[in-house]
C-alpha cells in the first residue's frame, strides 16, 4: 500500500476517516436531531461511545509495545488508572462547598474520616492544566523508574509480564487503603463540573465524546509515525532478535523505554478522558484482570496493526455492554476466554491481521485473474 504521511496506508486512512467523523456525527446526531427521527442517538450512547474510544486509546498504548516491541505489560492498567486519579482530583476540587458536608477545602470522604486537612499531594488540582501535566507525567515517571530498572536488568518475557502485575496489584491494594488519601474503596466520585461547565450536561458529554475521538485520532497518528520510522525498525528487530539487535550495537534497553514511557503516557491520557464520562474513579481500575482483559482486546484485533487493536477494544466491549445486561451476564467470562482461545488458535494475527494477510495473498501476482502472464525468456 502506498505510504502517506506519518506512514499511513489506505487502512490507517480510512481508521482516521471513520473516527474524525465520528468526532462530529455523534454529538451532531444527539444534539440537533431530535428524537423523533431515525437518525438520533440517545445520550446514553454518547458517553458509552465515549468510553469504547478511551478504550481504545488504551489499546493503542499496549500494542505499541506488545506488538513492535514483544513487551507483553500485563499491568497497563495501572497506567490508564492513575491518569484517571489524576483526573478525578481536579473534578473533586471543582466541587468546592457542593459536596454533602459543605466543606469548601476538603473533599466529602476527607471530612467523613475526619482528616483536618488537604493532603500536600492534593495541592495544585484546582487548576485545570496542572491536572493535565499530572495525567502524563505520573503515567510516564512511573513508567520510566519501572522501565529503568527492569530492561537494564535484563528482564524479559514472561518475568516481565508477572512483574508488571504486581505493580498494578500493589497499587490497587494501597488505592484501597483509606489512609492513602484517595477514597478508599469508593474512590473518587460526585463528579459537578470540568472547566466551569456542568459535567451532566447533554454539551459537555458531547464535547468530552469529540476529545476522546480527537485522542484517538492523535495517539494513533503518533504511534504509527513511531512504528514507522527508524526507531519502530529497531523495536521490530527487538522484538524478533534481542541478542542480535544488542550484538549490532543498539542499546536495546533505551529503546524499549522510550517505547514503554510513550505507552504509558496515552495509557494516562486515556484514563483522564474516561473518568469525566463514566462518573467514578475507584480502586477496581488497577484490577489485574483489567490489565488482562486489555490483552484480549488487542489480541482479537490484531496484534501489531494499531487499527485492529483500537477496534478490538471496542468490538470486545460492544460485546461486553451487550451480553452482560441480561441472562448471559454470568457467563460473560467464558465467552471471554472462548473468544481469546478461539483467535489464538484460528486468527492468530487478529481478525484484522488475518484479513490483511487474505487481501495481500489474493493481490499478490500469480493468484488468479489479478496475475500477468509472465513471458518466457528468449532463447
Amino acid at each position: 500500500m502506498r505510504r502517506l504521511l506519518f506512514g499511513l496506508d489506505a487502512r490507517g486512512v480510512l481508521f482516521l476517516v471513520v473516527v474524525l467523523a465520528a468526532a462530529v456525527l455523534v454529538p451532531v446526531s444527539n444534539l440537533a436531531l431530535p428524537p423523533s427521527s431515525p437518525l438520533h442517538l440517545p445520550s446514553h450512547w454518547v458517553p458509552l461511545i465515549g468510553k469504547y474510544l478511551c478504550y481504545a486509546l488504551l489499546a493503542l498504548a499496549v500494542d505499541l509495545i506488545w506488538g513492535y516491541c514483544g513487551i507483553l505489560s500485563l499491568g497497563h492498567g495501572a497506567f490508564f488508572a492513575l491518569g484517571g486519579y489524576a483526573m478525578g482530583m481536579y473534578l473533586m476540587r471543582q466541587i468546592g462547598s457542593r459536596g454533602v458536608y459543605g466543606n469548601a477545602m476538603l473533599p466529602d470522604f476527607m471530612v467523613f474520616l475526619n482528616w483536618k486537612e488537604l493532603p500536600f499531594y492534593w495541592y495544585g488540582f484546582d487548576y485545570f492544566a496542572y491536572a493535565v501535566l499530572m495525567v502524563m507525567l505520573v503515567p510516564g515517571l512511573l513508567a520510566f523508574v519501572f522501565g529503568w530498572f527492569a530492561f537494564r536488568s535484563r528482564v524479559t518475557g514472561v518475568y516481565l509480564s508477572i512483574i508488571t502485575q504486581a505493580l498494578t496489584f500493589a497499587l490497587m491494594l494501597g488505592f484501597f487503603r483509606n489512609n492513602f488519601g484517595f477514597g478508599g474503596n469508593n474512590g473518587l466520585t460526585d463528579f459537578k463540573d470540568i472547566l466551569g461547565f456542568n459535567i451532566q450536561a447533554p454539551t459537555t458529554r458531547a464535547a468530552l465524546f469529540s476529545i476522546s475521538a480527537l485522542a484517538l485520532a492523535f495517539g494513533y497518528l503518533l504511534c504509527r509515525w513511531l512504528v514507522t520510522s527508524k526507531f519502530g525498525m529497531v523495536l521490530v528487530a527487538v522484538r524478533d532478535e534481542e541478542p542480535r539487535a544488542r550484538f549490532l550495537g543498539y542499546r536495546v534497553e533505551n529503546y524499549k523505554l522510550v517505547a514503554f514511557v510513550v505507552s504509558a503516557v496515552l495509557a494516562g491520557i486515556a484514563g483522564a478522558l474516561y473518568v469525566p464520562q463514566v462518573g467514578i474513579i475507584n480502586p477496581s481500575e488497577f484490577s489485574p484482570a483489567n490489565s488482562i482483559e486489555i490483552i484480549v482486546w488487542v489480541a482479537v484485533g490484531g496484534r501489531g496493526t494499531l487499527v485492529g487493536a483500537a477496534l478490538g477494544a471496542v468490538a470486545v466491549n460492544y460485546a461486553k455492554t451487550y451480553f452482560t445486561t441480561g441472562m448471559l451476564a454470568p457467563y460473560w467470562l467464558f465467552a471471554l476466554g472462548g473468544l481469546f482461545i478461539l483467535v489464538t488458535l484460528l486468527f492468530p494475527k487478529g481478525i484484522v491481521g488475518t484479513l490483511s494477510d487474505w487481501f495481500r495473498r489474493e493481490r499478490a501476482p500469480g493468484n488468479g485473474a489479478a496475475s500477468a502472464p509472465v513471458a518466457k525468456p528468449a532463447e
